[in-house]
């Protein structure tokens, strides 16, 4: 397995091919995203997440929330969910996202892992709403945690850690030929909020 730890060149390629995924590093400052951190916990709607898993729905002690333009429909996991309407402290964000990375987004779906005990498994962000090869950035707020992709067909692995206030952006084929996951771990005991800008092209 490729192993980058906390690599953050813009211009670099983390993938060795068939995709791009560019990490930033922290955008801000210690002191910018502790109160981003606390921002975010305190005005956002989370919600436990769910799943259906072989016909039965799942509760997730992860909470979420999704956000846009507008009420858009995004279904993931055989969930449909509509969207709230942008908040200042998410326009914010995105607006300074968008200033960085270059791509503009219509929308974020945020997680909230109250511990390492808490992860995501391997999955590809190749939803039909989704604009194809359209970016995604991922801002990372809290407990530093790593990040790991698998080729789908030679299952060739790449990982990294997201540090407090970094942002990560995956373009390109990435969600064509790529599964990402966030491992659980019993190393890390506080929470991480994760924000992933998107672009929605279709809503149900």
């Amino acid at each position: 397995m490729n192993l980058f730890e906390s690599i953050a060149d813009e211009n670099l390629n983390l993938l060795p091919f068939d995709g791009v995924v560019n990490y930033y590093g922290p955008l801000f400052s210690k002191n910018q995203a502790d109160d981003y951190l606390k921002k975010l916990m305190d005005e956002i709607p989370w919600e436990n997440d769910r799943h259906i898993i072989f016909g039965k729905e799942i509760i997730t002690k992860r909470k979420m929330a999704w956000f846009g333009d507008q009420p858009f429909t995004y279904t993931y996991s055989h969930i449909p969910r509509k969207a709230h309407l942008w908040i200042p402290l998410l326009l914010e964000l995105k607006n300074k996202i968008e200033d960085k990375s270059g791509d503009t987004f219509n929308s974020c779906l945020l997680n909230l892992y109250h511990s390492g005990d808490e992860g995501m498994g391997w999955h590809a962000d190749d939803e039909k709403e989704l604009k194809p090869n359209g970016a995604i950035a991922s801002v990372s707020f809290g407990a530093e945690r790593k990040f790991a992709f698998k080729h789908k067909k030679t299952a060739q692995g790449v990982q990294t850690n997201l540090e407090h206030g970094s942002l990560l952006v995956m373009k390109g084929a990435t969600q064509s030929y790529w599964l990402h996951r966030l491992p659980v771990t019993k190393k890390v005991s506080l929470p991480r909020i994760n924000l992933t800008f998107r672009t929605i092209v279709s809503s149900v």
